[in-house]
């Protein structure tokens, strides 16, 4: 289960040098933490038919991950193992375009995480309410998803070692049912009922930001990066990650769409329950639901390491005050874990499209400037040793993330008046609460953490030596 390590950092663990045995997560454990982050199965792509129809979802899962998802998880492999310490892209923005923008990036892509883990209780209770109708609304909701939500918390403060072997069961199981039900599809499947568009009432904004919530989030992984065994050759491996999360869409999607008569209205987040029971019969439906609530559960404890370990990794880097680097016994950032719980409390109110539409135009935002950041270093530092690097120059890298720059531009496109409004206020947050916070570092009202083992990119006085001395 990896290494472990001796945390004697007086600063970052309150006042004591302090003996933890942090276990490192290992390259199995790894593949289902970033199935997790991206995907975690078909729960929430049902939305792709009622909004475009069976041929264009189907097309929309095939195409897209070669125009989004690809270049997203190379960039991660590429960065992630040139600066493999928690923040992540944090680290990557804030080395290339200075601390102010690094900040941004950490502002924009933690707020935009914490509206993504409150889908997940939604989702949850979405699949359970045709069984048990309480669920639906009112109280019962309010306090299931309170909950549920301490629940799974507590397997964060718990530790990522358990969080990752924890997604490698809940994936396992959480497949299953979609297998079979794909069996069992097969003498009922009609293909012309793939074909099936009607041009003139493709929701478009429905359409597209299903599909990027569901293939997105590659970058997430990093953020992990210093809690992973030997990152520098383990974060490029896992690839293959990437046939799962597609063919796990796919697989359903082609049995679903093929094998039952189409009613576009009746495909919305949940109903693949309904189509395992049609398909199989109640014991299938139970199933599905069960698979359900497993998947949501390891998007949510993935999703939370991913936020709470970037908090961390900020702290680290004096971006915020030093709590936020104050680690549990169990070696979890236990400031970050409790606020990102905390945020998931106050979202989860909003309906499932409220919530995709808002994290996809907050996360679109934080993609540009990782696109910029690593472009800029691959300008600035052409000959920088990397442990993993994309094969294809500085002039092949900017026309790979052309096509997803245009996608992110259709994205924030197609966003709706109040998510547009909603999400720029958020981000102006952003631009008052760093400068606040250096205040605040000025006047000493908190103590900021500065730990001259990491280094960073600087303008004006960064040599070659300082990328060497990050790689060594």
């Amino acid at each position: 289960m990896g290494e472990h390590r001796l945390a004697e950092d007086s600063s970052i663990n309150g006042g004591a040098p302090k003996l933890e045995n942090i276990h490192k997560v290992s390259l199995i454990p790894l593949v289902f933490l970033i199935f997790y982050e991206v995907s975690g199965g078909p729960f929430g792509i049902e939305d792709s038919v009622q909004a475009a129809g069976p041929l264009l979802a189907i097309l929309g899962f095939l195409v897209f991950p070669f125009v989004w998802s690809i270049p997203e998880a190379l960039i991660t492999a590429e960065m992630g193992t040139m600066f493999p310490e928690n923040g992540g892209y944090v680290v990557w923005v804030s080395s290339a375009l200075g601390p102010f923008w690094g900040f941004q990036q950490g502002w924009m892509k933690w707020l935009s995480g914490v509206i993504d883990n409150a889908l997940y209780p939604v989702l949850f209770l979405d699949y359970l309410k045709s069984g048990v109708p309480a669920l639906g609304g009112g109280l019962p909701r309010v306090f299931a998803v309170l909950i549920l939500t301490i629940a799974l918390t507590y397997l964060n403060y718990r530790g990522l070692a358990i969080v990752g072997w924890m997604a490698v069961f809940l994936g396992l199981f959480s497949i299953a049912p979609f297998v079979l039900m794909g069996l069992v599809a097969i003498p009922k499947l009609r293909p012309a009922r793939w074909l099936v568009v009607n041009w003139r009432s493709v929701d478009w904004n429905l359409y597209l930001n299903t599909l990027f919530w569901n293939l997105n989030y590659w970058d997430s992984i990093s953020t992990l990066a210093g809690e992973v065994d030997n990152p520098k050759k383990t974060l490029p491996r896992p690839f293959y990650a990437l046939i799962l999360v597609v063919v796990g869409y796919l697989y359903p999607l082609l049995a679903g769409t093929g094998a039952i008569p189409l009613d576009r209205e009746s495909w919305t987040d949940g109903y693949f329950s309904d189509v395992a029971k049609i398909l199989a019969g109640v014991w299938l439906r139970w199933w599905v639901q069960g698979a359900s609530a497993l998947s949501n559960m390891g998007m949510f404890i993935t999703e939370m390491s991913s936020d709470s370990y970037q908090l961390l990794g900020m702290a680290e880097r004096g971006m915020l005050p030093e709590f936020f680097g104050k680690r549990s016994r169990y070696g979890t950032p236990l400031v970050g874990i409790l606020f990102s719980a905390s945020g998931v409390l106050l979202l989860s109110w909003m309906t499932f499209q409220e919530i995709v539409a808002a994290e996809n135009f907050l996360y679109c935002f934080g993609m540009i400037l990782e696109f910029v950041a690593f472009i800029k270093l691959r300008l600035s530092y052409p000959n920088a040793p990397h442990p993993y690097k994309i094969p294809l120059g500085t002039v092949g890298c900017i026309l790979m993330i052309i096509p997803p720059t245009m996608l992110i531009c259709v994205v924030l496109a197609f966003a709706t008046f109040k998510v547009m409004t909603v999400s720029i206020l958020a981000m102006l947050v952003g631009f008052i609460l760093q400068p606040c916070l250096k205040q605040a570092e000025k006047r000493r009202i908190w103590k900021f953490h500065t730990n001259s083992n990491l280094p960073e990119f600087r303008e004006a006085e960064h040599d070659i030596s300082t990328i060497e001395s990050l790689i060594d």
